[in-house]
């Protein structure tokens, strides 16, 4: 079994940034792919940044409403996965999920809540 630990939410005004985290833990073979999802009140959830692979091949995709602004990273020593977030708008306001795929099956965080106020 895997667990998932997110961090980093919270409220920040528009233009603001914050830095998401989300580490793995658990029966960890090999890790496939991470993300970050997020949902929106009355939205479907959906992807906001997913990355698989690593160093030089490595490959990373945005939604286009967050390219530029946000970034995904990881750190494999510590099995974690950061989302950092900068020029923050009111739309980016959501629940964000962090996603890994590990050996094969998937695996959520409970979510950490971004408020962006105008």
């Amino acid at each position: 079994q895997v667990q998932l630990v997110e961090s980093g939410g919270g409220e920040v005004q528009a233009g603001g940034s914050l830095r998401l985290s989300c580490a793995a833990s658990g029966s960890i073979f090999s890790i496939n792919d991470m993300g970050w999802y997020r949902q929106a009140p009355g939205k479907q959830r959906e992807l906001v940044a997913f990355l698989t692979g690593s160093g030089s091949l490595s490959y990373i995709r945005y939604a286009d409403s967050v390219k530029g602004r946000f970034t995904i990273s990881r750190d494999n020593a510590k099995n974690t996965v950061y989302l950092q977030m900068n020029s923050l708008k009111p739309e980016d306001t959501a629940v964000y999920y962090c996603k890994f795929r590990v050996d094969g099956v998937d695996y959520w965080g409970k979510g950490t809540l971004v408020t962006v106020s105008s």
